[in-house]
């Protein structure tokens, strides 16, 4: 078994400008309607639903390639706490490694909103040496090594 983990951080003055300039489109572009109506335009909360958002895709592995926003919900439960919800190519990504259950937390503070998100996969164990053999050889190819 092998652990999942993402973190992200974003400037949440960031997402003011863009939420300033292109409001409908960005939250269509990002956000679920349901998530759209629990932030009801708190910009630290969409903030950190975005930041949480880029810490799935890369406890996914995949970082923001093949992947949509809206694939990816944080939605609260009954007493806060944010749950994460795959939906699309980010249900399909997480069943492909096996993963089983994905928590993440929030936090806000100054400028910054930050997200860290944890999980377990059923993924083959990631052979390192192999990995790493591979790598030093295309470096060497690239002619950086």
């Amino acid at each position: 078994m092998e652990m999942a983990v993402g973190i992200d951080v974003i400037v949440i003055s960031r997402v003011q400008k863009v939420m300033d300039k292109h409001p409908e489109r960005f939250l269509r572009r990002v956000y679920t309607p349901e998530e759209v109506a629990w932030c009801r335009g708190r910009v630290h909360e969409l903030a950190a639903r975005f930041a949480a958002k880029e810490a799935v895709m890369k406890a996914l592995g995949t970082g923001a390639r093949g992947l949509a926003w809206r694939d990816i919900e944080i939605l609260p439960n009954r007493r806060g706490k944010p749950l994460v919800f795959l939906h699309g190519l980010a249900k399909q990504r997480g069943e492909t490694i096996g993963l089983r259950g994905i928590d993440v937390s929030l936090t806000h503070e100054g400028d910054l909103a930050i997200a860290a998100v944890v999980g377990m996969a059923d993924d083959a164990p990631l052979d390192r040496a192999a990995h790493r053999e591979r790598l030093v050889e295309w470096l060497k190819e690239q002619g950086r090594l």
